[in-house]
């Protein structure tokens, strides 16, 4: 958490000044849960030796969240998570947020579903299921039981035996539903579902191009499996390569533990096996990994082989800054949101809501071809 604060901050100072950006960051922990209402913070040295930032920064940071009474200071004893206020009306709206959690792709959506029920006088209420399906129910019980009045949900519906029928059921209850992130893409028409989502299948679909247009024709798909992303980063990848006229069958996948355990050595050995210069490969860590053992094996990026990253969540991160696929987490939350305040407003006469949102890429050094314009 530390390291990846430091670095976010690092990366946003030519964009915002700095105290604005820590305390953006913080913000945001607080949301997610990282800092729970009670608990003391990093103190302000803390933080200045871990940030690189002056102790002037660190402190204006704090009085700009203690300002928003978020953040409350103790004489002698330090800052601490201010406590939720008691609602100052009756009437106010209280929406019900449930994530699988609240690490790396989803502070952003978080964010923009606090601003996008702020600005309306709302707030939220979060809980996480940890990606275990059967805890679901039950934080989806302890939101009704708060007494929300709606409920935005990002809950599993792949890899179980019945979607179709678990969005039915999650749609029944008894205060309106905004899926987040999901969908019954399947479906197609017969897909009721309220949601706003991204369009994986849109943004595989630009990244084999924008490949392409580099003067690949030999691009291979590398994946983390069974997650809800990677069905439609398949989807459009194959549907670019077949429109594009690409040798197919250039796919491998592999799960976490298994990317984990063998260091992404076997996906390197997959990409000779195709003879592929250039991999799209879904998410920023396995990319990461990828270009570890791309230099161990004496193969350069982007000489050598050009790579896309899907999800634009630690690219810039890597060794070799990788172009990535950014879904738009921020504007996903931030139209839930929306969306949610419109329906409690409007009712039944509200029109149902089925948004995909495409992702953009984001240029930085690993495809060779647009070095030059680098955004980093």
């Amino acid at each position: 958490m530390a390291s990846r604060r430091a670095a976010a901050v690092r990366d946003a100072e030519s964009r915002a000044l700095k105290f604005e950006v820590l305390a953006d960051q913080l913000r945001r922990g607080i949301l997610a849960g990282t800092w729970t209402a009670g608990q003391k913070l990093p103190t302000e040295q803390e933080l200045s030796k871990e940030t690189g930032l002056s102790l002037t920064t660190v402190r204006r940071a704090f009085d700009e969240l203690v300002a928003e009474r978020i953040v409350v200071r103790r004489q002698g004893a330090g800052s601490f998570v201010a406590h939720a206020r008691p609602r100052e009306q009756s009437s106010r709206r209280r929406i019900g947020v449930l994530l699988p959690d609240t690490q790396l792709y989803y502070p952003r959506v978080l964010q923009g579903i606090d601003e996008s029920l702020s600005a309306a006088g709302a707030s939220l209420q979060l809980a996480t299921y940890r990606y275990r399906p059967e805890r679901e129910d039950e934080a989806i019980a302890s939101l009704l039981d708060a007494g929300v009045d709606g409920l935005l949900l990002a809950p599993t519906l792949t890899g179980i035996e019945a979607p179709f029928q678990r969005a039915q059921e999650l749609m029944a209850l008894p205060v309106p539903v905004v899926l987040v992130e999901r969908s019954l893409q399947d479906l197609g028409p017969a897909d009721t579902t309220e949601h706003v989502c991204s369009d994986h299948a849109g943004g595989a679909f630009d990244a084999v191009c924008h490949l392409a247009r580099l003067g690949h024709s030999r691009i291979a798909l590398l994946t983390r499996s069974r997650t809800v992303t990677e069905y439609g980063v398949i989807q459009g990848y194959r549907r670019a390569v077949g429109d594009l006229g690409l040798p197919h069958g250039l796919e491998f996948s592999q799960s976490k533990t298994e990317w984990e355990s063998d260091a992404a050595a076997s996906a390197m050995r997959a990409l000779r096996d195709f003879e592929a210069t250039a991999a799209l490969v879904f998410g920023d860590r396995e990319a990461t990994m990828l270009e570890g053992a791309a230099h161990r094996a004496g193969i350069s990026i982007p000489d050598d082989l050009a790579v896309v990253s899907y999800d634009d969540e630690v690219a810039d991160l890597a060794g070799v800054p990788l172009t990535a696929v950014a879904p738009p987490k921020y504007r996903i939350g931030r139209m839930a949101g929306d969306i949610m305040l419109r329906r409690l407003v409007e009712g039944d006469e509200c029109p149902l809501h089925q948004i995909r949102l495409r992702p953009r890429i984001v240029i930085r050094r690993s495809c060779g071809g647009d070095a030059q314009h680098d955004d980093n």
